[in-house]
């Protein structure tokens, strides 16, 4: 059987490693625009305190997955799904144009969301949503560094990963503004209690944080970029952090169904019997989507047992918990996930 999977985060790569492991028998291709190999997208946010971290967030390069029996077609975009035949057209370097399957397993994750006015800007922002991202910030940062010029920055979102971002750029001796639309942070995940006590740690390692933000533009000055709400403040460079939405455009122009992600049944399975969806694409019958490392992995595992007959149960959550890796923050109650 030809499994292909388009995505090479923890579900994908989970995936991949278990399925093969237990069907090594069957043909297992992973299709990933990456490049650097399988990494932790978590530390992510610590990519600035962490002085080897272009390296030690490396996991697995691609090879070692190849010497384990699993084909990886890396640098490569997914341009269409064709259910017809059940095959996948791909755009890349030295790289096959189709690809057939006999169970294709979606698991992209999540891209950057921009909110829509801030989209005309993008040539003046950051975001940090992959390694590539992560990259061309630390590569900024060095240049200013190698002037002598500590980096001011603006993040613009006071959600998880702006409140770690804003954390990891403070630790390593950074000025930063946080600007966030909402009265208090993480206002998702957290109680106002724990809001509270986060401002309070945010803003004692030198952070300057601004609630109630309504950031209306941004502005081009020279080699600064500057950030409009009810007064105008200058900055480096900015960093959008707006939350995260599901890569669902392959999916919609296959005719998948779709909402906030691509919709499964319990079983993960999309409303094309021979397409599966895993990770932050996947919105289950509840409206949810899991995106955290311990429902993706699990989601990974179980799929992977269930495609090869040792699990016959539906998926169910795990329980789990989450935690901002904001340096010297511990919140007293538990998360809202």
């Amino acid at each position: 059987m030809q499994i292909v999977i388009i995505g090479s985060g923890v579900a994908g790569v989970s995936f991949a490693e278990k399925y093969q492991a237990l069907a090594p028998n069957d043909e297992v291709t992973l299709v990933t625009r990456e490049h650097d190999g399988y990494y932790s997208r978590p530390l992510l946010s610590r990519g600035f305190s962490k002085v080897d971290i272009e390296q030690s967030i490396i996991l697995k390069d691609f090879d070692r997955l190849r010497e384990n029996n699993i084909n990886v077609l890396c640098g490569a975009e997914v341009t269409a799904i064709n259910r017809a035949d059940k095959s996948i057209n791909i755009n890349g370097s030295c790289q096959e144009k189709s690809l057939a399957y006999d169970k294709l397993i979606l698991a992209q994750g999540s891209a950057a969301f921009i909110p829509p006015p801030f989209r005309p800007y993008e040539n003046l922002f950051f975001c940090l949503n992959s390694l590539v991202d992560l990259k061309a910030l630390r590569k900024f940062r060095q240049g200013l560094l190698n002037q002598n010029q500590r980096p001011d920055w603006a993040i613009i979102g006071g959600g998880l990963i702006g409140c770690e971002v804003a954390s990891d750029l403070a630790a390593a001796g950074d000025k930063v503004t946080l600007f966030h639309a909402m009265d208090r942070l993480m206002e998702r995940q957290l109680l106002a209690e724990d809001s509270a006590l986060l401002l309070n740690v945010l803003q004692d390692s030198g952070v300057k944080v601004l609630l109630n933000q309504a950031v209306q533009e941004f502005i081009k000055e020279d080699d600064k970029v500057c950030v409009r709400t009810d007064v105008i403040a200058e900055f480096d460079r900015l960093i959008v952090a707006c939350g995260f939405k599901p890569r669902t455009e392959l999916a919609e122009l296959a005719g998948l169904e779709t909402g906030r992600g691509i919709k499964v049944n319990p079983y993960l399975q999309t409303s094309d019997e021979s397409i599966y969806a895993l990770g932050d694409v996947a919105e289950l019958p509840n409206g949810k989507l899991y995106a955290f490392i311990l429902p993706i992995r699990n989601q990974a595992v179980w799929l992977a047992e269930f495609l090869t007959g040792q699990q016959q149960e539906p998926w169910t959550p795990p329980v789990f918990t989450t935690k901002a890796k904001v340096h010297g923050f511990e919140a007293v109650h538990p998360y809202q996930v």
